[in-house]
């Protein structure tokens, strides 16, 4: 079918829009030009789509009675077997509902996307599958994952499973709360400004967030592609490294994997021992005027406790750190409102897999934007403004800002490494109650990336450990490692759950 030819009217429209203005005389040229150019559109129309291959049948998927989803955190359930050996043969996996599943139900969090349907499976699907893990369906997520809160989703909230009405964590939220509700055996976050590792501390679970770029991100929802990020969240240690080694190395699709680096035996190097290892303890991650003394002693406590394990565990000053929220958050909402919301998810000036079924729905949010979240839509004002009125002046300067925090971050790690902070500053907080202050909405989202967003804007790998509880909720220490060092991060964490049972430290 043919593309849809402009009036005259609707050419002098968007070349107005460009500041350009035609006469009607100077429009009947222009759209006398032009013709050959909609010809070649309509050659590209007819081709066919160039995309992935779907390998596993799967069942379409069934919504989740609310008295079957304790937590609210089951999008949708759906059956898709994996092969029938590999590393992962006999795990359940369920995947946060910003990842494409061809002929799944796939909302995001957000009204305005429900209903759609992808037609391609997400590299990391693809690859879980291949190593025999059957996927159980997908986790509910935050509103297009705009909060590090659980309580955004039009779904609504999902409870921490540890102290039901509680923050299960953001936005990665049903993933965590399924993992430690033990109702699944591994799942798949997405991490933007901390999205897999907040989630993973409020709720006690194990969330990896790699080097940004060795997992590919090809198939899952986009919102800034500089600090896109997905990974592994799991019960324990092992099941972690297995599935990075499963999921991570190029895929030829993403842009994001400019630097072509390969998994490791994840699994073998994590069983080498702390013995030797440097750690430095992050002065500047402890401290924050939300910071709970209780929390900040339980990872101290961890941080000696991979001391006597044989760890060579000192404090270390990165002044830098402080700033680094201020850093991520021009990159976060300038483009965010760009990319994911005004260019419909993947706008444009990159190669890789473009998932137009996607763009198409998703262009719908514009004529339903009052249905967006508090917060997604408090961040698009935001980054919208700073578009408009500075040209995009602050997003450009933080990205280069962000060369200079990765130098501060590596400067330590070239005497450490792996370094140390909690993951978050606090335990879980209350969930907001039905009709709740916009500001405390907003403040729940929002009130424990300080640690988590700086390395998403470098890149550096980090993943959140359980280390304690306090009244009841789970504490999260972070371990962060070089560029492409993920395996250090796993000796430590593999170390350090050899320790003892978590929950009783």
């Amino acid at each position: 079918m043919a593309v849809k030819r402009p009036t005259l009217d609707q050419l002098q429209e968007v070349a107005c829009s460009l500041g350009i203005h035609l006469s009607e005389d100077q429009a009947q040229v222009y759209h006398n030009l032009l013709q050959g150019n909609f010809d070649a559109y309509d050659v590209v129309d007819a081709l066919p789509d160039y995309v992935p291959e779907v390998k596993y049948p799967r069942t379409p998927g069934t919504f989740v009675a609310p008295g079957e989803n304790k937590y609210g955190a089951w999008y949708v359930k759906s059956t898709i077997k994996g092969a029938s050996s590999g590393k992962l043969a006999g795990k359940t996996l369920v995947l946060k509902d910003n990842v494409c599943v061809a002929g799944v139900p796939m909302m995001n969090g957000a009204s305005t996307l429900e209903g759609y349907m992808p037609n391609i499976d997400a590299t990391v699907v693809t690859r879980l599958l291949d190593a025999g893990a059957t996927v159980v369906g997908k986790s509910v997520c935050e509103y297009f994952c705009f909060s590090g809160g659980s309580h955004t989703s039009a779904t609504g909230p999902v409870h921490n499973p540890h102290k039901h009405g509680y923050s299960a964590g953001g936005s990665s939220s049903g993933s965590a709360a399924l993992l430690a509700a033990g109702e699944v055996d591994l799942a798949i976050g997405g991490d933007q400004g901390g999205s897999i590792r907040m989630p993973a501390s409020f709720c006690g679970v194990y969330g990896m967030k790699a080097t940004h770029g060795l997992v590919p991100y090809t198939g899952v929802m986009p919102i800034e592609l500089t600090i896109d990020h997905t990974g592994p969240m799991t019960r324990n240690v092992t099941d972690n490294a297995l599935m990075l080694e499963v999921i991570a190395g190029p895929d030829g699709l993403d842009p994001r994997q400019y630097a072509e680096q390969g998994a490791k035996d994840y699994s073998q190097i994590m069983k080498q021992g702390v013995k030797g290892l440097r750690i430095g303890v992050v002065k500047e991650g402890f401290g924050w005027p939300n910071s709970m003394a209780a929390s900040d002693s339980k990872v101290k406590a961890a941080a000696a406790g991979l001391a006597k394990a044989g760890a060579i565990v000192e404090e270390v000053s990165v002044p830098m750190h402080l700033v680094g929220p201020a850093i991520w958050l021009p990159i976060a909402a300038e483009g965010a409102t760009q990319q994911m919301m005004k260019d419909n998810g993947h706008g444009f000036n990159w190669r890789g897999l473009y998932v137009t079924s996607m763009i198409d729905f998703h262009a719908g949010w514009k004529s339903r934007a009052d249905e967006l979240s508090e917060t997604l839509k408090l961040t698009m004002v935001l980054g919208e403004y700073f578009i408009k009125h500075y040209r995009g002046h602050y997003y450009a300067k933080a990205q280069n800002l962000s060369r200079q925090l990765r130098k501060a971050y590596d400067d330590a790690l070239g005497q450490y490494d792996l370094l140390l902070m909690p993951t978050v500053p606090l335990t879980a907080t209350p969930l907001p109650k039905p009709g709740a202050a916009v500001e405390e909405v907003v403040q729940r989202a929002f009130e424990m990336l300080a640690n988590t967003c700086p390395f998403d804007v470098t890149g550096h790998p980090a993943m959140s450990v359980p280390c304690g509880m306090v009244e009841g909720l789970p504490v999260g220490m972070m371990l962060i490692g070089k560029h492409w060092d993920e395996g250090a991060i796993y000796r430590g964490a593999y170390a350090f759950e050899q320790l003892g049972d978590w929950k009783k430290m």
